[in-house]
């Protein structure tokens, strides 16, 4: 019922800048909350990022003061804008988010996710 398209990735150097976007579609009552996971190779996803329906946002340790995360207005995009990238910020980095599909069920639904590569 929930779709959710990642877009962005690609090569960049060390020290460089991309941003992802997410845009969600399908049937949703209410969003609760959306964010950002990352998995490399051989490592457990992580999470990255988040933002709540009410404007809160959580980064992990790794990503502060490089990461934002943003959403649009009515939140069918979210935003990953990343700044000062380094070769261990290497990943596929997926778009998440936790909603109500109608008034009492609530769900989680993960993007296809999107490579990012760090590398000079």
């Amino acid at each position: 019922q929930v779709q959710l398209v990642e877009s962005g990735g690609g090569l960049v150097q060390p020290g460089g800048s991309l941003t992802l976007s997410c845009t969600a579609s399908g049937t949703i009552f209410r969003i609760i909350a959306m964010g950002w996971y990352r998995q490399a190779p051989g490592k457990e996803r992580e999470l990255v990022a988040t933002v709540n329906s009410g404007g809160a946002t959580n980064y992990a340790d790794s990503v502060k003061g490089r990461f934002t995360i943003s959403r649009e207005t009515g939140w069918k995009t979210v935003y990953l804008q990343m700044n000062n990238l380094k070769p261990e910020d290497t990943a596929v980095y997926y778009c998440n988010t936790y909603v109500y599909t109608t008034l009492t069920t609530p769900g989680n639904y993960w993007g296809q996710g999107t490579q990012v590569t760090v590398s000079s």
